[in-house]
């Protein structure tokens, strides 16, 4: 079995390579670049490729002996490994947002142990925000050259502020589960900025009644969970990762 690392020495080592791989995909959006379909239709682009490469090899000298799991990998054809601690990876989340060219995609890291994700770190490169937590220390963001701590609000008695996705949502849905319920406001925004928005008080419902990948979800959860939040079924059962296939089902994300 491998031990389970520092997390605070770990999160301090790998902040610095998602900002490296943050700035190779600021390269590339700074250029006309091309588009591709991969196999299940999706876009794909060379910035998701090249930070994927720089994250995987960043984690494999990090922490040489944890398998990563990163979505071009297993888009190409990859044969994932997981076990009881490995790594999620989604270079470039928000695909769709980075082709739009609004600033809403990010850098996707998180630690799973025992099928829950205790470290994470999500990055907006285009915005200046980084997210980032750990299960043993709470969750800061650091943005303007400053770090500070993050956590999720009580709901304001005036209502909600709902979070939900700008490229992929369900309008008629998403109404249906907001019935009966006070929302004050409903923000649409990309990729796992809607769950690092729960975790930082500034939003706190986040319900996706949509398809989602492990990869999409992890780095946000783990940010989430360190900063007092949850994200559940609509069951109500806590969200675990290193399910067959690693689609999500519909989940909520809130306050804790």
């Amino acid at each position: 079995m491998i031990a389970s690392p520092d997390r605070r020495s770990l999160l301090d080592a790998l902040i610095p390579e998602v900002r490296r791989a943050g700035a190779a995909i600021l390269a590339v959006y700074a250029t006309d670049f091309a588009v591709r379909d991969k196999a299940d239709a999706s876009p794909v682009t060379v910035a998701d490729e090249r930070a994927e490469a720089l994250l995987v090899d960043a984690l494999a000298r990090l922490t040489p002996g944890i398998p990563v799991v990163a979505e071009e990998a297993v888009a190409g054809g990859g044969q994932p490994q997981t076990g009881d601690m490995f790594w999620l990876v989604d270079a470039l989340d928000g695909t769709r947002e980075f082709i739009g060219r609004n600033g809403e995609f990010t850098v996707n890291v998180a630690l799973i142990e025992q099928r829950r994700p205790t470290l994470g770190v999500v990055l907006a490169p285009a915005l200046g925000r980084l997210f980032a937590g750990h299960d043993a220390g709470g969750a800061f963001v650091e943005e303007a050259g400053a770090r500070r701590s993050i956590a999720c609000r009580t709901p304001p008695a005036q209502g909600l502020t709902v979070v939900a996705s700008r490229s992929h949502g369900d309008a008629a849905a998403l109404g249906a589960f907001l019935a009966g319920r006070k929302v004050a406001q409903l923000r649409h925004a990309g990729s796992s900025l809607k769950l690092c928005l729960v975790a930082a008080g500034e939003a706190d419902l986040y319900p996706r009644l949509g398809t989602t990948m492990e990869w999409d979800t992890a780095g946000g959860d783990a940010v989430l969970r360190a900063a007092g939040g949850k994200l559940t079924t609509l069951a109500g059962d806590v969200l675990l990762y290193g399910k067959p296939g690693f689609e999500n089902p519909h989940f909520i994300a809130a306050a804790g």
